[in-house]
């Protein structure tokens, strides 16, 4: 049985991509191993949606070699850098790539593998597929409290900076049964939460069936007891998504809302397809329906053409809807994006680090003081890991709204899910305590004490 080795770069999605190409390799009788010297296969699972992630893989890849001494290793790309960057890693003889599979070229991996172990000669399949979501794959998972699930795969959104629809190709969803067999498998497997994948995950749709049927389908499997999503577009949030989030009591009340810019004329040029003003109007729509409701984002800064004062507006957004927190980027120009064929990157280096020094602080302030508002509230804590990386006499959970608690261990175990007083908070962090808790598991329901 041949060795392999995997290492997965870039979002959930990659994740389960890895989950799955492990199951796929392994019922075609290959060995994955945890360490590269014990490996003859290397597979790094690629991200290519930003510079730094490519300059990262080609930068193992390097390594790799050098560890290996290039010998009886054979070393494969899997994923978005291979669609994405095909012609210049196909060109690119000092690589040495010896394999090289799309994300919907992972059920052709055994046939390239064998081919690639046998001939010792290039390989690769980089066709993108209409139809290819792997819902008859079982993906392998380690034990654990959540579950990635892809619910569907693509984008049709185009947005001028981002490579998703070139590298991972047209949206498609998966059927309501796949998805829900999936789930029940996760739930006989003892987890506890699934999170719903997908690259535009709201305007997921099957025969008659939307985003909001399925969350509630979702949910009526038993002993799931939360159900998260990820990531969203702004544009497909009707009513009834917005009522599910409010009204299902396993969906959880977090929203991650990419803003990425609040000037208008840099959404038009990053073709977002809203305005300022509709993203608004969106929040304070989420926010009458659940007033709870915890808020995060995605935004770009530096953005081809991006003025002071747009930069401005942007942190104007921020300042105004109070985001839980916030990831902040630097604009890279992505090849074979429109951003990068139309746009000049005219924004400077020195200016883009000033941004997003400003931005960071003002949301590292914000969410501050949005965690210190739940000191003093009870919160339901779903124990995730037993082990900190500052105390192995902690442990750490997360909060309905997705926020991070660090408790004291005691007799706590991965899995439960228990009543935490919140006793302190910085801004990336809850403190708390346990209020004793028992779990009524034949009525799926938690009661407290």
């Amino acid at each position: 049985m041949p060795k392999v080795y995997i290492e997965t770069y870039g979002c959930q999605m990659n994740e389960y991509d890895s989950e799955i190409v492990q199951a796929i390799l392994q019922e075609n009788r290959y060995q994955f191993v945890v360490q590269p010297e014990e490996a003859e296969i290397l597979l790094l699972n690629t991200c290519s949606v930003r510079e730094n992630a490519t300059r990262k893989v080609l930068a193992r890849v390097h390594a790799l070699r050098h560890l290996t001494n290039g010998r009886e290793k054979i070393i494969g790309l899997l994923g978005c850098m291979t669609t994405n960057l095909r012609q210049s890693l196909l060109e690119n003889k000092k690589m040495r790539i010896d394999l090289m599979a799309g994300p919907d070229s992972y059920k052709r991996l055994p046939g390239l593998l064998d081919q690639a172990l046998t001939d010792r000669k290039a390989v690769h399949d980089l066709k993108l597929s209409r139809s290819e979501t792997y819902s008859d794959i079982h993906p392998f998972r380690a034990k654990s409290v959540n579950g990635w699930i892809a619910v569907m795969r693509g984008c049709d959104n185009y947005c001028t900076f981002c490579v998703v629809p070139y590298a991972r190709g047209r949206e498609r969803s998966r059927s309501i049964d796949s998805v829900l067999n999936e789930v029940r498998r996760l739930a006989e497997q003892g987890f506890r939460q699934v999170t719903l994948l997908g690259q535009n995950v709201n305007s997921y749709h099957h025969q008659n069936h939307d985003f909001a049927f399925l969350l509630n389908k979702v949910s009526e499997i038993d002993d799931i007891w939360r159900i998260r999503f990820t990531s969203p577009h702004p544009k497909d949030f009707p009513d009834s998504l917005l009522k599910t989030v409010a009204d299902n009591s396993k969906v959880c009340k977090h929203i991650h809302l990419p803003l990425q810019a609040g000037a208008d004329r840099i959404l038009d040029r990053m073709n977002r397809t809203y305005s300022r003003q509709q993203y608004m109007d969106l929040v304070d729509k989420i926010r009458q329906y659940c007033p709870s409701i915890a808020l995060t984002t995605d935004i770009i800064v530096g953005f081809p053409g991006e003025t002071d004062e747009e930069f401005e507006n942007t942190l104007d957004v921020v300042q105004r809807v109070q985001f839980d927190s916030a990831f902040i980027f630097k604009y890279s120009p992505r090849r074979g994006t429109i951003a990068a064929r139309k746009y000049p990157d005219d924004v400077t280096p020195a200016q883009k680090t000033e941004r997003i020094v400003h931005l960071n602080a003002v949301q590292k302030e914000i969410s501050l003081n949005k965690n210190r508002s739940h000191i003093g509230e009870a919160h339901q804590v779903l124990i995730e890991e037993l082990v900190t990386r500052k105390s192995d006499l902690d442990v750490q959970g997360r909060t309905d709204g997705n926020k991070l608690v660090i408790l004291p261990k005691g007799d706590l175990q991965v899995g439960e899910m228990v009543s935490v007083r919140i006793s302190g908070a910085s801004a990336n962090v809850l403190k708390g305590k346990v209020i004793q808790a028992s779990i009524d598991l034949s009525a799926h329901s938690f009661i407290f004490h």
